[in-house]
């Protein structure tokens, strides 16, 4: 093959590399014998057609793998993304449904919770009100007991009924302590199940958002308007938490909020319990208050009107005491001037003159009168005093009983007076009307005249 010379020119070609006529004109190609230039030999034509053909099978052959190969990745890529796409479709639907499961399950959660807040709410009410109710029978109890303070002399004992006024008392002040460690335990039992539903309501607002979040990436597809790269997207954000963390973060706060729910409807069953046993502790009380009252009463009246049957008969006694005294009064009258009589007739007598003075059976007889009505003067004077002492100490006697009459009417007064004021205890306010005055403490009925020959108390 020959080799160009540097100052030669490569002959021009075609696209095949097959030389073109020269532009000369014919003249000068016939004027000279050689073209200049470089010139093959047929083999080397031959050869050089033969590498073209090869290489074009080679490229040919080079694209075709590659195209296949193209075709290949293309639909392994797509059946790829296609597949990819559905698993996150099924998992983002099976997400969905998981926190779609736990917020309804939150959902009842929270219902429940609020529906045992308002029965705890309701049940605390209940024992304020009772608790307020309480203050109403101490109250009563102490004002009988102020009242009965007021009784006079012998009048002031330690009866039954006093004792079981203080009993009340007792009873009342430990009820009330009862109800109101019930009110406070029933306080902080809702300051925890509001706490717990705080939390149940976080939790529930998250999933609330998570569902729109995912339901919104579920509806996401290349025909979305929203759709664009994002910096760095496979990070990993701060706070993330696995799976396990997050079922077992609802699964402790349904599990918190059942306890909580659990241990306030035992409080609400001890609540209403202590609600009950008070109010039978405290209407036991009542009726055995109210019955020693009714047998004080009762006693009271029995030793008024025994009393009373004391004041006639002595009253009686009195009268016929005065009417002996009169009796006797004049009798001593009459022995004194019958003494009088005798006394003048003996006086008299000592006068006769002489002999005719002599101590006859006259004188023997008016003697004897004499002696016979002093006696019975100093008798009837004796007695006299005897009769006075006696009526004196019927007086004082009439005195003592119309004054312990009086400590037993003040004593029933009052007594009655803490009966009816008791009445508020089963009577509705509204309804309630006093049948004593107590202003000046006694029953609203007309006063009895007093008897004849009874004494005035000052």
């Amino acid at each position: 093959m020959q080799i160009p010379l540097p100052h030669d020119k490569p002959p021009r070609t075609n696209a095949t590399n097959v030389p073109l006529p020269s532009s000369r004109p014919f003249c000068e190609m016939a004027a000279l014998s050689v073209k200049p230039g470089q010139r093959f030999t047929v083999p080397d034509w031959d050869t050089n057609a033969r590498l073209i053909s090869a290489d074009a099978e080679s490229q040919r052959s080079a694209s075709h793998q590659i195209r296949q190969e193209a075709r290949a990745l293309r639909s392994e890529t797509n059946n790829q993304a296609k597949w990819d796409e559905h698993d996150n479709q099924t998992r983002l639907a099976e997400r969905i449904s998981s926190v779609n499961r736990w917020k309804e399950t939150l959902d009842k959660c929270l219902a429940d919770i609020d529906e045992e807040i308002n029965a705890l709410a309701k049940v605390k009410e209940a024992a304020e009100r009772a608790l307020q109710a309480k203050n109403l029978s101490l109250d009563v109890a102490t004002e009988c007991l102020t009242l009965r303070e007021s009784r006079r002399a012998i009048d002031v004992v330690r009866d039954p009924a006093e004792e079981e006024l203080h009993k009340e008392v007792k009873v009342i002040d430990r009820t009330k302590r009862e109800l109101q460690q019930r009110v406070h335990e029933a306080f902080e039992r809702l300051c925890l199940l509001q706490e717990a539903r705080q939390q149940l309501s976080f939790d529930h607002r998250g999933k609330m958002e998570a569902l729109e979040i995912d339901r919104t990436c579920l509806s996401l597809s290349v025909n979305s308007p929203n759709i664009s790269f994002k910096v760095n997207p496979t990070r990993i954000p701060n706070g993330s938490t696995a799976v396990g963390e997050w079922e077992q973060n609802s699964q402790y706060n349904k599990d918190h909020a059942e306890e909580e729910m659990k241990a306030s409807t035992k409080l609400r069953e001890a609540i209403v319990l202590s609600i009950a046993q008070t109010n039978n502790e405290l209407e036991a009380q009542r009726v055995a208050t109210e019955f020693a009252l009714r047998k004080r009463i009762r006693d009271m009246e029995r030793a008024y009107d025994e009393l009373k049957w004391q004041e006639q008969n002595t009253l009686e006694e009195i009268a016929e005491m005065e009417e002996d005294i009169r009796r006797l009064e004049e009798d001593l009258r009459r022995k004194m001037q019958d003494l009088k009589v005798a006394h003048s007739r003996l006086e008299t007598r000592s006068y006769r003159p002489n002999v005719e003075l002599c101590r006859d059976q006259v004188q023997y007889g008016l003697t004897d009168e004499v002696h016979q009505l002093e006696g019975s003067i100093r008798a009837l004077k004796l007695k006299l005093a005897e009769a006075q002492d006696a009526l004196d100490a019927l007086y004082r006697q009439l005195h003592r009983v119309q004054t312990d009459m009086a400590y037993k009417a003040h004593s029933l007064v009052l007594d009655h007076k803490c009966m009816d004021g008791r009445r508020k205890l089963v009577v509705p306010a509204e309804k309630f009307v006093p049948q004593v005055d107590s202003f000046n403490r006694t029953t609203n009925r007309v006063p009895s005249p007093p008897r004849a020959g009874q004494l005035e108390l000052g």
